[in-house]
């Protein structure tokens, strides 16, 4: 019902909503507006070969492309390594002239053993380990070249990936967020990304590694003994064909086995995140014993997989070496008969040997690729999720200087998460330059709404917001958001310094700037207290501040941001009297030459201020100032009788 909504009112159509909710739900994340263009979820891979074979023969066009895509993940790395392809090549080099000269060595074994035991032996065999100490170090100097080229280039990748994906997750709407859990996106950033780290930094370069050596082992198996190697490389496709199948199941396993394991990341963030409430009411005990559930459960996610990838190297590495056993069988019976030297029969073992050994390594590698598409494939379902909130292609410009005067017209706004309720029903209201409007009313009644429409974190359903007579949708968000300060009633402080934590208001202030934006919101005596005055760090979330001390900082960031339209929510809620008398009087000073909205339950903070309206379900019931609105003896007048007079 609100995907159709939401396509009369501009937003996403319902195909592309339809596939964005398919994705976010496999996220744990089902924001209605943010836009993806995922591919499906990888279908089931059939139990048995002959499932398969029977899901082969009557798939349908779709559904093959669907397998083909099971890959794509991986692919969207390649970007990534195409940025560093002279690195990428360098390495790819390194790693040939390494296998290269790993195949030397079986030829000189066979001379060695041919050519060795005659009355020249002692000169040749002396001349043949000379040559072999050349390759040697040829060998080392190639393999050191490979492993760091290789290594360096998997962090390289890994942190332009993360650097890429945290910068997205910072341009997503309120809407992803609304539903997104913390300790899932964290997961993701770094659990999934150290995946493919391994993955790029050691997994592929072995893999290519050993892809020569099979291939270049084989090709020697071939000039060696044409008939040895008839029967080993008939083999192969009896190899090759079940691990294909085993590596599906492989990859679905290591998927799951990824989820789960995030959830117990997320769950683990948010008991974290609230360990003192979690202390208070003594639920430590519940709060172990459900992270241990989760923890037991992505265990049980990941033995599914690690039995699975167990499961495909051992029935790899039986029919690889089965296969050379039955060849040096047949290979023992030509010595005998003559029809091979001792010297060519032990090069073509060894021959053997590394390519069975280089595709029973290709077959782990198929296990870890399973891991790290399905690592892959969380990533780029963030990165493929579209902001709701996105720059306009041409967008407009607000007049210099800007004057902060705000309208809104007829406005409707239901929350994403909350299509069917109302938040916001035909509101409208203008505030002129320098004015000062307060928003009062029950909670839930609609006031910080307002706030978060005028930030612009959610487009409107109807109606028409503009500041200075520009609408909204019209401007970058970035630069309607410069020209708002925000004082927020849950004041968020950052894990670093005080002086950071002002500065953030702007980044480019001076120090001197910052004490005085800590001065002007009455902070200053504080925090001369503290052990490094502005320095002192504050701990995660201001933990070793007091509520008062943090909105305080909250106002000098938003004094220090300097912006025509100041926006408190709750400034003054964690102040006691006398700090809160102090702000009032600072707000004052700021307030005169800004237009200022302050939503208050307390409404003895607002009885100074131009005008008052009263938000009740989402509507303006009621506007004017204190005394009128108090004469008047509707909602403001019983919200200000019981405030005020105690009954």
């Amino acid at each position: 019902m609100y995907v159709a909504r939401a396509s009369r009112k501009g937003h996403c159509p319902a195909a592309n909503g339809q596939a964005a909710e398919k994705a976010l739900r496999r996220m744990n994340f089902t924001a209605d507006n943010d836009l993806a263009t995922l591919q499906r979820p990888t279908p089931a891979a059939p139990e048995t070969a002959a499932e398969q074979a029977v899901e082969v023969a009557t798939a349908t066009p779709e559904a093959a492309d669907k397998r083909r895509t099971n890959l794509r993940p991986l692919a969207s790395l390649l970007p990534y390594v195409n940025r560093y392809r002279g690195r990428a090549l360098a390495a790819l080099g390194a790693l040939v002239v390494a296998a290269l000269t790993t195949l030397l060595v079986p030829i000189a074994v066979r001379r060695m053993i041919d050519f060795g035991f005659t009355e020249r032996g002692v000169e040749f065999i002396n001349n043949y380990f000379l040559g072999m100490i050349a390759v040697v170090a040829l060998l080392a100097l190639a393999s050191a070249l490979r492993y760091f080229l290789v290594t360096t280039l998997g962090e390289r990748i890994v942190a332009d990936l993360r650097g890429d994906v945290f910068a997205h997750l910072t341009s997503l709407s309120a809407n992803f967020f609304d539903e997104a859990k913390t300790g899932e996106v964290i997961s993701r950033l770094t659990a999934d990304t150290t995946q493919i780290k391994a993955a790029v930094g050691s997994s592929v370069s072995v893999a290519l590694r050993n892809f020569v050596l099979f291939v270049g082992a084989s090709a020697m198996m071939v000039v060696t003994s044409p008939r040895l190697s008839a029967f080993v490389l008939g083999a192969i496709p009896i190899i090759v064909l079940p691990l294909y199948a085993f590596g599906r199941a492989v990859r679905r396993r290591s998927r799951s086995a990824q989820d789960t394991l995030a959830d117990a990341s997320a769950y683990a963030a948010e008991l974290i995140g609230a360990v003192r409430v979690l202390q208070a009411f003594t639920n430590e005990p519940l709060g172990i014993a459900r992270f241990r559930d989760a923890v037991e459960r992505a265990f049980e996610a990941a033995r599914h997989s690690i039995r699975a990838r167990a499961l495909l190297t051992g029935f790899a590495i039986f029919l690889t070496f089965g296969s050379v056993v039955v060849v040096l069988w047949i290979g023992a019976q030509e010595l005998l008969t003559a029809q091979i030297t001792a010297g060519r029969l032990v090069q073509f073992i060894l021959f053997a040997a590394f390519a069975a050994g280089a595709l029973g390594s290709l077959s782990e590698f198929g296990g870890e690729m399973a891991q790290t598409s399905g690592a892959a494939e969380r990533l780029f379902e963030i990165l493929a999720i579209k902001p709701a909130i996105t720059r306009p292609p041409h967008p407009a410009a607000l007049p210099s200087p800007v004057r902060g005067e705000v309208a809104f017209e007829e406005v409707e706004f239901s929350y994403p998460t909350r299509p069917n309720v109302s938040a916001l029903n035909h509101v409208s209201f203008a505030v002129r330059r320098g004015e000062k409007v307060a928003i009062v009313g029950p909670s839930g009644a609609g006031k910080s709404t307002i706030f978060h429409l005028l930030l612009r974190f959610y487009d409107p359903l109807a109606g028409r917001i503009t500041l200075d007579g520009v609408r909204l949708a019209d401007l970058d968000p970035a630069d309607l958001r410069a020209h708002i300060a925000l004082v927020p009633q849950d004041s968020v402080m950052f894990a670093t310094s005080v002086r950071d934590n002002i500065r953030f208001g702007r980044p480019q202030a001076s120090d001197a700037d910052v004490a005085r934006a800590a001065e002007l919101a009455h902070a200053a005596d504080f925090i001369a207290a503290l052990p490094q005055k502005l320095d002192t760090p504050v701990g995660e979330r201001g933990v070793t501040l007091s509520g008062g001390q943090r909105q305080r900082i909250a106002i000098a960031r938003a004094i220090l941001r300097d912006a025509p339209l100041l926006l408190l929510d709750e400034a003054t809620s964690s102040l006691d009297a006398e700090s809160e008398t102090q702000i009032a009087a600072a707000l004052a000073v700021l307030m005169r030459t800004r237009t200022t909205l302050v939503i208050a339950h307390r409404l003895a903070t607002v009885q100074s201020c131009d005008r008052i309206l009263v938000l009740d379900a989402g509507r303006i019931v009621e506007e004017g100032t204190h005394q009128t609105l108090v004469a008047r003896g509707g909602l403001y007048a019983r919200l200000a009788k019981l405030q005020f007079q105690g009954v």
